[in-house]
This record gives structure tokens, sequence and C-alpha cells, in this order.
């Protein structure tokens, strides 16, 4: 069965594609969550027109995230943490801890945007890339700094 999908659908393709699928995975999951349509002359002409908005929208979303990338390559964030003799932290930074210190200073960045692999459990300068679109990472640096007593 052919259908057009109407989302990007992992392992199968991308919003206003025309794929071919067995009809029980059309009919029992791709239609009813509206993830896809059949592909009828109607139905391709109404999700060509939904797939031309949704590439302006998309563009007008990608710019905006390449002009705070811009903006967000001047910041340095630093974090001061209790840390023992050898410079190893008493706990560690993390992903939440990098994005309250983007808003600290007037980012709104969610936590999940922060791609921090593992939390930094030592002190030093590390470089923690922020996604702000699939397109756009920046690389922010972050200084983890030993409290003072």
């Amino acid at each position: 069965m052919e259908v057009i999908l109407r989302e990007d659908v992992e392992k199968l393709g991308t919003r206003g594609q025309l794929v071919k699928v067995a009809p029980g995975y059309a009919r029992n999951f791709l239609l009813p969550k509206r993830l896809a349509v059949a592909a009828t002359e109607s139905n391709k002409k109404i999700v060509e027109q939904e797939r031309q908005a949704h590439l302006r929208k998309e563009a007008k979303i990608v710019a905006e995230a390449a002009d705070l990338g811009k903006l967000m390559e001047a910041v340095v964030i630093t974090i001061t943490q209790k840390a023992g003799e050898n410079g190893q932290l008493f706990g560690s930074v993390t992903s939440k801890d990098i994005a309250e210190a983007l808003e600290a200073q007037g980012y709104t960045i969610e936590r999940r945007k922060v791609a921090l692999e593992e939390p930094i459990k030592s002190l030093g300068e590390y470089k923690v890339p922020v996604r702000l679109h699939r397109d756009v990472t920046v690389e922010i640096p972050v200084n983890v700094v030993k409290e003072e007593e």
C-alpha cells in the first residue's frame, strides 16, 4: 500500500515522502495516528501544500537558531563546585547545571539541548555542545572552578 507521510517516521521516511508499506502497518499504525494519508491525487496536492508551509516554517526556525548561536558564541560559563585536593568534584556538573547557568545569563535553553555526553567530574575548562536545532550546534566554554571555603 502506498501512503504519503505527514510527519517524519523513524526508519521509514520524512514528511511528504511517498512510501510503500504493508497494508496492516498503514491501517493499524500510520493512518490512525495521522502519521500518513493514503496516496490519492487529492491527498498528494494537500500534503504538498502542507510540506511547503512546513519548509517555510522550518527555514524560519533554523534562521532564528543560527542567530541565537551567533549570540551564544561569546558566552562563557563559570560553575563553582566543591572539590577535593586533586581536583575531583564532590558531585558533578550536569546538563541541568549548564542550562541553569545559561538561564542566569539570559539564555533559555532546555537541558536536553545541552549535549553533555557524561557529567563533568573534575575541575577544568570544557567545550560543551549545545544543539539549538538539528542543523545548528554551538560549543560553549564551561569553566569548572573550585568553590572557596
